[in-house]
């Protein structure tokens, strides 16, 4: 049996109405209001994942917001409209069109949504490479760049799919760098003793 979650019109607090028919009256327990909810049938029909839209048979079922001539299985749970199985999007437990999915990911309100992540190998292999054009600055970079690639190892690189290459050249470069100090600082040692 599918549940209903709405807000009274009168009193505003939420309700929840099992929904067995398309037609539906109720009282609202806390202010006594009557309630009238009409749902398309597709909201009672259970649930299966369908590969392509399907097309209206009946012209009382509703159709597809972005498809008018496919039939409308979900309604979105942001906004309202009504959805085929082409344009549902199950996001993080609740069936969401793509205008909501959008809406929300420009106002940083989906937490799971990632649209932009930060790429540690790019900034290892910057540090490391950056010294070999202005090798004193080698001495800060080096170990800057040993610290991004060990310390971000394991965080995913890119929304795609990207190798760990930057990371292992970036490591090698600056482990030959910090070599090359280590010798500089050596032979200086010898020559002062």
């Amino acid at each position: 049996m599918r549940t209903l979650s709405l807000d009274c019109g009168k009193c505003k607090k939420q309700l929840y109405l099992p929904i067995q028919e398309p037609s539906l009256h109720a009282h609202c327990p806390h202010c006594e209001t009557d309630i009238r909810v009409e749902a398309f049938p597709a909201l009672l029909q259970a649930e299966a994942p369908a590969q392509r839209g399907e097309t209206l048979l009946v012209e009382d079922e509703s159709s597809c917001f972005y498809h008018p001539s496919k039939k409308a299985v979900v309604a979105c749970e942001e906004c309202g409209r009504f959805l085929c199985s082409l344009c549902e999007i199950e996001f993080d437990g609740r069936r969401l069109c793509s205008t909501c999915i959008e809406k929300a990911a420009t106002k940083g309100k989906l937490e799971r949504l990632q649209n932009e992540r930060i790429r540690y190998d790019d900034i290892a292999l910057l540090l490391a490479v950056l010294p070999l054009f202005f090798f004193w600055i080698s001495f800060i970079t080096a170990p800057a760049a040993l610290f991004v690639a060990i310390r971000y190892w394991k965080t995913p690189m890119s929304l795609v799919y990207r190798n760990r290459w930057r990371l292992v050249t970036a490591l090698i470069i600056a482990g030959l760098e910090l070599a090359g100090w280590g010798i500089l600082g050596v032979r200086l040692l010898r020559r002062l003793l």
